[in-house]
């Protein structure tokens, strides 16, 4: 019988655990019987397992104050918890995932103890920083030194498996080598698939809002970014708009509400979505996550409900190239060929399912949620700023026009909607937070040239953050928590990120940077067009939020972008607004009708 990952994980653990106890045992044990102690064996067993845990974390942080000091390093600042073992660090951080704002309390601590600092959470030493050169050495100068790791893995690959996002070394090179052909620039300019879920998606924005009712745009622009990925890499279209109901809002009709249809896209989404809060859960768990899933798996059910939309698609791709094979039309190697979609592309390199599953599992996941995230933060910071959506709108009439179906050069030009989506994914990155594990003992850069440089033991991971780096003062300016595309336009781009461009890192950097950036942009700008040719006004609709969704009221007391913000921002793997995001707006006037 094959143990599960959890129960492997498990069995790891208590034996590590009570190997102390055991040994302290055996020791009284015999000296007992040579009536040398009289101390009960189960008493010092008992004691064994947090002297052991105690006596360990004392002889670490030694032989890393002293490793550190042979190579001229110093630890950093120390976030120090009041419990044992950091639980109450622990009990913070679930707590702010669950009631706060995102970034709470780490946001804090780079305040207080400055861009770098450690903490002690469960036992283990784990490093956090929102410092540009520190990001830098991990995701490119020293990036040999830096992986993704086993601790990773094990949170993630119920859901990842070996896919390009959770993989390492030679098996990382392979998913990267396989599908960075399929991203050339003739591939992601085709915006066929694009405009025509796109026209689908305002339609159905138009019949809701004609019905008097607000729309969720997160929920529609996931639909839209949903089909637009699977047609766009596996050729088959999960048609979540065409077969789906939106939602209706707070307060609509209960007949409304409670009788909208589910359609098999809506599950495939609702299931993706909620292996995804899984591993944000384990996250959370750090290496007690198991025990939390003794009794099974908590992706086991979201992943069937995915793989049974995805495995019929795979065999079909397997067949397919099989039977070319055999014709002897396939050639292998990276050429992508004409009509070819990823899962066909790839299916030429392995006939593996399981590898196949990953990878298109693991690039679904950034096609969609990226994209979807970004749209639905900029339409809310466009009912925000109705003169940024103005002075928006008119480029894209006076480049597209009020009609025209937006090309490739036409979205080149416009420099204000790269502006807008920068600023977007300056304050709200896809991916707020990240991690990456040590392989060998390492220092990493002070950014205060009289400090030393910091020490990282092998195996600690360093989590840095994207999203305060993003709105630090030091880097953008004082205006860093405001909303303002002109800072990638005007004198501050080339004063604060043209000499240190590591400072914006909406897609990674280094050479795990995204691959598909490019085509994220094109899809965020064709969408962006075709909304704003269509209506000329968006406004934010806080009573169609459920109440629980929306921020709590006490949180407007508080500075920066949480004392601002009607809607709340959380993230599982990727950034998303807490109960969609409700908003009405307003047709424009048919040309030749106004």
């Amino acid at each position: 019988m094959r143990l599960s990952q959890a129960h492997a994980l498990v069995l790891g653990q208590l034996v590590r655990l009570v190997a102390p106890a055991a040994a302290v045992g055996a020791l009284l044990l015999t000296l007992r019987r040579l009536e040398l102690a009289a101390a009960p064996v189960w008493a010092g067993a008992l004691i064994a397992v947090p002297a052991f845990h105690v006596g360990r974390a004392w002889w670490l942080y030694r032989r890393h104050a002293r490793t550190a000091a042979r190579l001229g390093a110093t630890l950093p600042p120390c976030w120090e918890g009041r419990l044992p073992g950091g639980v109450d660090i622990l009990q913070l951080m679930d707590y702010a995932y669950r009631k706060g704002f995102l970034s709470d309390y780490f946001y804090e601590k780079f305040e207080e103890l400055g861009a770098t600092y450690n903490f002690y959470v469960l036992w283990t030493w784990d490093y956090c920083t929102q410092d540009a050169a520190i990001i830098k050495t991990i995701l490119a100068t020293d990036f040999n030194n830096w992986v993704k790791g086993e601790h990773f893995d094990s949170f993630v690959h119920s859901v990842l498996g070996t896919g390009v996002f959770n993989a390492d070394g030679e098996l990382w090179k392979f998913h990267r080598s396989m599908t960075r052909p399929f991203f050339a620039r003739e591939r992601i300019t085709d915006f066929e698939t694009f405009d025509r879920h796109a026209e689908e998606a305002i339609h159905k924005m138009k019949d809701r809002l004609r019905e008097g009712f607000a729309v969720d745009f997160a929920d529609l622009i996931g639909r839209f970014t949903l089909d637009s990925a699977t047609e766009f890499l596996f050729g088959a279209c999960v048609h979540s708009l065409h077969g789906g109901v939106l939602p209706y809002p707070h307060g609509a009709p209960a007949h409304l509400r409670d009788g909208r249809p589910r359609s098999p896209a809506d599950a495939f989404a609702e299931a993706f979505r909620a292996a995804q809060h899984v591993i944000s859960h384990r996250m959370r768990l750090v290496w007690l996550w198991p025990w939390n899933e003794l009794f099974g798996s908590r992706t086991a059910d979201p992943m069937r409900t995915v793989d049974s939309y995805l495995e019929p698609i795979i065999e079909r791709a397997l067949q397919v190239s099989g039977e070319a094979k055999e014709r002897g039309v396939v050639s292998g190697g990276e050429e992508v060929g004409e009509g070819e979609t990823l899962l066909d592309h790839l299916a030429k390199f392995t006939s593996d399912p399981t590898i196949l599953h990953d990878e298109i599992l693991n690039i679904m996941i950034a096609g969609r949620d990226t994209a979807a995230g970004t749209l639905t933060f900029v339409v809310y910071f466009l009912s925000q700023h109705p003169e940024m959506l103005h002075r928006l709108r008119q480029e894209i009439l006076d480049v597209a026009g009020p009609t025209g179906r937006p090309t490739y050069d036409d979205v080149k030009k416009m420099k204000y909607l790269r502006a807008v989506l920068n600023e977007t994914l300056r304050l709200y990155p896809a991916v707020p937070w990240n991690m990456r594990y040590a392989v060998k003992d390492t220092v990493l850069p002070n950014s205060d040239p009289m400090g030393k440089s910091w020490f990282v033991p092998a195996g600690a991971s360093v989590s840095y953050s994207v999203h305060c780096m993003h709105r630090r003062k030091d880097y953008w300016g004082p205006d860093a928590e405001e909303f303002d595309p002109d800072r990638f336009l005007d004198e501050r781009l080339h004063k604060y990120l043209t000499p240190n461009p590591f400072i914006f890192l909406p897609f990674n950097a280094g050479p795990r940077i995204c691959l598909g950036q490019q085509f994220a942009y094109n899809e965020m700008s064709f969408f962006l067009i075709k909304l704003l040719q269509t209506f000329e006004s968006i406004s934010f609709d806080r009573e169609s939020f459920e109440p629980e969704a929306l921020p709590p009221a006490e949180w407007a007391k508080f500075p920066g972008r949480k004392g601002k913000e009607k809607f709340w921002p959380r993230a599982h793997l990727t950034l998303y607004s807490e109960g969609g995001m409700w908003v009405k707006m307003r047709e424009a006037p048919v040309v030749g009708q106004a």
